[in-house]
């Protein structure tokens, strides 16, 4: 566990956030070590509900660790080219409300010396649309006899995404686990038979019955059974609280404990469990947010560049 941290220099927020300067936060926003203020320098673009925000910081000398303290989140960073470049990425849930959100960064030296620079991200509102399907009622109203299983999977799966693995196993960029358009997208709120449901948490794809479904990044299957919504299922965690969902497969070709590479197949697209038709469906975890799926790829692709 990291106890002390180190002098940062720069922190650049990429691409979807806002991290306030000094000067609009207060003195008590930012602590630096006597007269070796670092200056901080912001890159600001707004985030939205569902969002990946990619976070990088500068420091002034190498670092042993970096870390980001984020809706009651604490981030691990990772040094890319050098001990003196960190990197996040961090999920913003797609029910977060519009407002000012405290971050702090906190960096740990060589030398043992510590610093924390504080700031706040700016989380503006996002629309998102509304689909209206009419179904059978078995699609849109659970039996009775199906309750205690329904609540049991939540149990579980609620239990799976907040005991993820410290380690990172992945590295940018992720990728579509199918190569098929999506149909549809995160964040629509669907209407069954005139009655509003939850949001869309994750994107369907277009994919025909038996299409292989890829990794969408390394990590290491946690489950990979029959749930009751969404049938056949492989949860792979990619670590440091990032998870991938795949579901509706008609067939899985992994088990729970595997370990897999990007673009290993796990299984194959399907109509398995509360599904229509075929289709994949994707959805991702980020730190317990639920976010857009393609945001991550596209995000995490700007990162290996």
């Amino acid at each position: 566990m990291i106890s002390r941290w180190a002098p940062i220099v720069v922190v650049e927020v990429g691409l979807s956030c806002v991290l306030a300067s000094p000067a609009s936060t207060g003195a008590a926003a930012l602590r630096r070590p006597p007269e070796t203020a670092p200056a901080l320098r912001v890159q600001a673009r707004p985030s939205a509900p569902g969002d990946v925000i990619v976070l990088t910081v500068i420091a002034s000398r190498p670092l042993d660790a970096s870390r980001v303290d984020v809706f009651d989140h604490v981030v691990p960073m990772w040094s890319t080219a050098s001990a003196t470049r960190w990197v996040t990425v961090i999920g913003v849930d797609v029910e977060t409300k519009p407002g000012r959100y405290p971050l702090t960064v906190r960096g740990l030296a060589t030398t043992g010396e510590p610093v924390t620079v504080g700031g706040t991200l700016t989380v503006t509102s996002k629309a998102f649309g509304t689909r209206r399907l009419l179904v059978e009622p078995k699609f849109s109203e659970p039996p009775a006899s199906e309750r205690a299983r329904i609540a049991a999977e939540a149990r579980r799966l609620g239990a799976l995404f907040s005991a993820s693995a410290a380690e990172r196993y992945w590295h940018p960029p992720f990728q579509a686990p199918v190569g098929a358009r999506a149909s549809s997208p995160f964040g629509v709120r669907s209407v069954f038979n005139g009655q509003p449901r939850s949001r869309h948490n994750g994107v369907d794809f277009a994919s025909p019955a038996g299409d292989p479904v890829h990794a969408p990044g390394a990590g290491r299957v946690v489950l990979a059974e029959p749930l009751y919504f969404t049938g056949n299922t492989v949860i792979i965690d990619h670590g440091q609280g990032l998870y991938s969902l795949l579901a509706h497969l008609e067939r899985m070709v992994v088990k729970s404990d595997d370990v897999v590479a990007r673009n290993d197949i796990v299984g194959y697209v399907g109509a398995t469990g509360r599904a229509t038709g075929p289709h994949l469906h994707w959805t991702v975890r980020l730190q317990g947010a639920r976010v857009d799926p393609l945001l991550l790829v596209s995000r995490t692709r700007a990162l290996s560049q």
